[in-house]
């Protein structure tokens, strides 16, 4: 029977992936301590010292793109909201 494929967290890629780039133990050791395969930890250590310029790239925004386009999502949201309320209740005064 086949073995499912093990899911991991981007937390222990990361945390792995530091403690290869740290070099205090060697990568087969992290490979028995964490039972992930050596050559996945050479990958992750790669993508990690790859992307580790990217914390401090100025031009990204604090909030990040997935946040800021939920918080436009959600201006126009409430926009639209407001605009049915105050439409309802303008209906209702003159009812009264």
């Amino acid at each position: 029977m086949k073995q499912k494929r093990a899911r991991h967290t981007p937390a222990f890629k990361a945390k792995v992936a530091l403690e290869a780039v740290r070099e205090q133990q060697s990568i087969a050791e992290l490979s028995r301590r964490y039972g992930v395969s050596a050559n996945q930890i050479y990958k992750w250590k790669k993508l990690f010292v790859e992307h580790a310029a990217l914390v401090f790239d100025q031009d990204a925004d604090a909030s990040g793109g997935a946040n800021g386009e939920r918080e436009d999502e959600l201006l126009k949201k409430i926009g639209e909201l407001t605009v049915e309320r105050d439409f309802l209740s303008r209906g209702l005064e003159r009812r009264r």
